[in-house]
């Protein structure tokens, strides 16, 4: 496994956008991202903040479903 970007909330969304994920709502300085599917829907937080922390975007690639290489750094 390779290192985790620095990323902001707004480039957490972006690469779930590009996943299939669409912004909701934003309340305060969160944006809630989700992604609708046959058999059910899957919603995201993404803290609208100029640094995730780790533990925070581990636990949205986590709930996302997507690959932890999409959010690491490229080698």
């Amino acid at each position: 496994m390779g290192r985790l970007k620095t990323l902001s909330g707004r480039e957490v969304c972006a690469i779930l956008a590009v996943h299939g994920f669409v912004s909701i709502r934003q309340r305060g300085s969160h944006l809630v991202m989700q992604k609708r599917m046959q058999n059910s829907t899957i919603t995201v937080p993404v803290p609208d903040h100029a640094v995730v922390r780790v533990g925070t975007l581990l636990s949205i690639i986590r709930q996302s479903g997507l690959s932890r290489t999409l959010f690491e750094y490229e080698q």
